[in-house]
């Protein structure tokens, strides 16, 4: 089994972004983040579970 590493910084800064917006979509009414905030928050936490997972992402 692979061990877990720290994902790159722009991989982090990337699944982050996509988590904040999904939450902002969330609780604030804006047509295009609240129409996809559940994708959003799915993206950002698989980019940030593939970048832990994968060395070198």
């Amino acid at each position: 089994m692979n061990n877990p590493s720290a994902p790159k910084k722009i991989t982090w800064i990337i699944g982050l972004i996509c988590g904040i917006l999904g939450i902002i979509g969330h609780f604030a009414h804006i047509q295009i983040l609240t129409e996809h905030n559940y994708t959003l928050l799915l993206v950002g936490f698989v980019v940030l579970a593939v970048g832990t997972t994968v060395k070198g992402v």
